[in-house]
């Protein structure tokens, strides 16, 4: 369940950003809805009653001073759909209402007659069926029959409006002994979500819009910078970046920019003076070599110019380890599959086994052709010398290239499998003097993968032997 929440949020920074606002965009229009709905309800009703009380304040007073021969066509002329006006023998309410608002109405209406009367105000679900509309009295007597039936209708379309229905009766006496009763029934508006709906879309597709434009400028110069991290990964030149952006990205880019300088002026200055100190080392080996031709013991000048023969070879190979360091090979798009094939096809005609499993499909990617195929060679030719073939196979994983080359020879203990890529290291036990080696082979090989962005890995098949694991990433894939 916790995954597959995850999976849900977005993982670019745009994508969070706008999430975020959007969920804060609805939960703030929920609020304002709820809010402003209650006062927006809360207003309409004060606006009714008031209207209803002044109608019926001004109503009593014109009544009072007409005569009841004029009181059928005032009453007429004064009702509405939504009010009943009648005058009545009796009054509707038996009583008035006692909650606080009934008697708040009370007072509002006798402040507006201006005396102390009896005045019978109640709230109710359904306004009381003794007052009728005085358009209607003719019509009901003569369709007596349909009156039990459209007050069902009616009793029917009340529970069906129930919510949000407010009725209001009252009951006041006149000056002759008669009272006006009143009723009025009216619907609260009910809460609409469209416009909600409708605003909230509109906003959350500005703040999409705004948000996607904004990320992407400002994001440039961070993608920018994750790809030069990523070229100088894997040893290519990278041309300083462009401070572009907020501030804090230029700072996050000045020092990426810095950190480059820095970086490879530290590494041409410690492979420049590999070389040189290894460069200089030739002339006083080949002094001593020439020295030593003149000892006449045998036995101690073998051993001597054995010596300095492997003092050669090892000086040889750290020029040769300096020269690879230092130089840029441009890399290139190849098919690592007939990359690999063609170096396989070299051992073969010269009589030594060595097989390759070639892909079916084709595996295109980034590399420097040279140095990748020293370091290959370097691993076939140990895979060789101590375990007599070699078994070559390409795999296309689905963040990898994964190279491997198998061996059957005797492995290496599980503890020494790390030791072995220090440079001069050599186990001895496998991987004697007698059988060739300075213990450099490794060591470029490794550096040579690590300047592709990939590892390098040994471990000790269950069949017995070696296998030598070459992991290139995929981002240069094509």
């Amino acid at each position: 369940m916790t995954n597959w929440r995850l999976s849900l949020w977005p993982r670019s920074l745009a994508g969070q950003l706008i999430a975020l606002l959007l969920i804060a965009l609805v939960v703030a229009q929920v609020f304002t809805l709820w809010i402003f709905a209650g006062e927006r309800r809360v207003a309409l009703v004060e606006m009714a009653r008031s209207t209803f009380l002044a109608r019926g304040a001004s109503l009593v007073r014109v009544l009072e001073e007409a005569p009841q021969s004029q009181y059928p066509e005032i009453l007429k002329a004064v009702s509405s759909h939504f009010l009943w006006f009648q005058v009545d023998s009796k009054p509707a309410l038996a009583a008035s209402g006692t909650r606080p608002a009934e008697r708040r109405l009370v007072e509002m209406f006798r402040e507006e007659l201006g005396d102390d009367r009896d005045i019978r105000i109640d709230v109710m679900a359904k306004p009381p069926s003794s007052i009728r509309h005085p358009r209607a009295t003719e019509k009901w007597a003569q369709r007596r029959d349909t009156e039990g039936r459209e007050r069902r209708d009616m009793e029917a379309r009340d529970r069906r409006r129930r919510t949000g229905i407010i009725a209001l009766a009252m009951s006041v006496p006149l000056k002759d002994g008669q009272w006006l009763n009143a009723a009025t029934r009216f619907r609260l508006p009910r809460h609409t979500y469209l416009p909600m709906l409708v605003s909230i879309g509109l906003m959350a597709g500005a703040i999409v819009l705004i948000i996607a434009v904004t990320i992407r400028r400002l994001t440039r110069p961070l993608r920018e910078l994750a790809a030069a991290a990523d070229r100088l990964g894997r040893g290519e030149d990278v041309d300083p970046l462009p401070e572009t952006g907020p501030a804090e990205v230029r700072g996050t880019i000045h020092a990426f920019n810095v950190m480059q300088d820095r970086l490879t002026r530290f590494v041409r200055d410690r492979t420049r003076m590999l070389g040189a100190i290894s460069h200089d080392l030739r002339t006083p080996i080949t002094s001593l070599r020439i020295r030593a031709e003149f000892i006449e013991d045998d036995e101690n000048r073998e051993k001597m110019i054995e010596t300095l023969d492997e003092m050669q070879h090892m000086v040889e190979a750290t020029l040769a380890l300096a020269r690879d360091q230092s130089s840029r090979e441009a890399a290139a798009k190849t098919d690592l599959g007939e990359f690999v094939d063609a170096i396989a096809d070299d051992y073969r005609s010269t009589g030594r086994p060595v097989t390759f499993e070639r892909p079916e499909a084709r595996i295109v990617t980034t590399i420097r052709p040279i140095s990748l195929k020293r370091a290959l060679r370097n691993l076939i030719d140990n895979a060789i010398r101590y375990g007599g073939t070699a078994e070559l196979s390409l795999e296309s994983r689905p963040d990898s290239l994964v190279l491997s080359v198998r061996d059957s020879g005797p492995g290496i203990p599980p503890d020494r499998l790390k030791d072995v890529f220090d440079p001069f290291v050599r186990i001895e036990e496998s991987r004697s003097e007698e059988t060739g080696g300075i213990g450099l082979g490794l060591s470029i090989a490794r550096s040579i993968v690590h300047a592709h962005g990939g590892t390098l890995t040994l471990e000790n098949r269950r069949e017995g032997g070696l296998n030598a694991r070459i992991s290139l990433p995929r981002c240069a894939a094509a």
